[in-house]
């Protein structure tokens, strides 16, 4: 098993919005890697979260780290070259939500960013194969997707062994990240089983310390140290 460096993609959903930038700086000097966008559209999935001006307001702020965007929403294709121009560096999607799975991941491509594919519990990996040459980035979801606080569903290891498999077969540069239920107690399984890139939500910004320098230093330093312990 082929494994890159470990990224820490806090989930922006769960952070206090009436102060973002700041919420985000803190989580950032704490030591995380990725700040993830969850994309909704009540359509898709049944609920309204945040749009492409969020992504642009984050970039004027000043964050520089990647901004991983996962698009829960239909159609996708509309919206790629906004959330691209509005500084997105990853942007995921499903593949039951675009009409022509090849035609989208070329045109993140195109619009300067890196492409990836997401897959529910229930969805298979079948299309992976077909398109793996155009891919930057696996989102296994460990939820189904819509809410936050879900627990982790076990049945996603088995998964993460199988996406990890093709990956390293591919011999291609393509991160495996894991979205649902992840925290300090599972993370090190979770790593285990093959992912290098961790979503987390309410792990991270439930735990705020105000004892930290930077709020999340605790929680932060908590997880890489399971990670550091996890076998790879």
């Amino acid at each position: 098993m082929t494994m890159k460096e470990k990224f820490i993609a806090p989930s922006i959903l769960s952070a206090d919005f009436a102060s973002l930038g700041e919420e985000v700086d803190n989580v950032l000097a704490s030591g995380a890697d990725i700040v993830h966008f969850d994309v909704m559209d009540n359509h898709y999935v049944p609920n309204l979260t945040i749009g492409p001006l969020v992504c642009e307001a984050l970039r004027k702020h000043g964050v520089t780290a990647p901004i991983d965007v996962h698009l829960m929403i239909k159609p996708v294709d509309r919206i790629v070259p906004d959330f691209a121009s509005a500084g997105a560096s990853y942007i995921t999607f499903h593949p039951e939500a675009s009409e022509h799975v090849d035609r989208t991941l070329q045109l993140i491509a195109s619009e300067g960013c890196k492409a990836g594919l997401v897959f529910n519990p229930a969805t298979p990996l079948d299309v992976l194969e077909h398109v793996i040459d155009k891919i930057d980035m696996v989102l296994l979801m460990s939820v189904n997707p819509g809410f936050g606080g879900q627990s982790f569903l076990p049945s996603a290891l088995d998964k993460l062994r199988k996406a990890r498999k093709l990956i390293d077969e591919s011999g291609r540069d393509i991160r495996l990240e894991i979205d649902g239920g992840v925290k300090v107690d599972n993370i090190g399984e979770i790593h285990a089983a093959g992912a290098d890139t961790f979503v987390a939500g309410s792990a991270i910004f439930g735990a705020a310390r105000d004892q930290d320098p930077n709020r999340y230093d605790t929680v932060i330093s908590a997880m890489r140290n399971a990670l550091a312990e996890s076998p790879s």
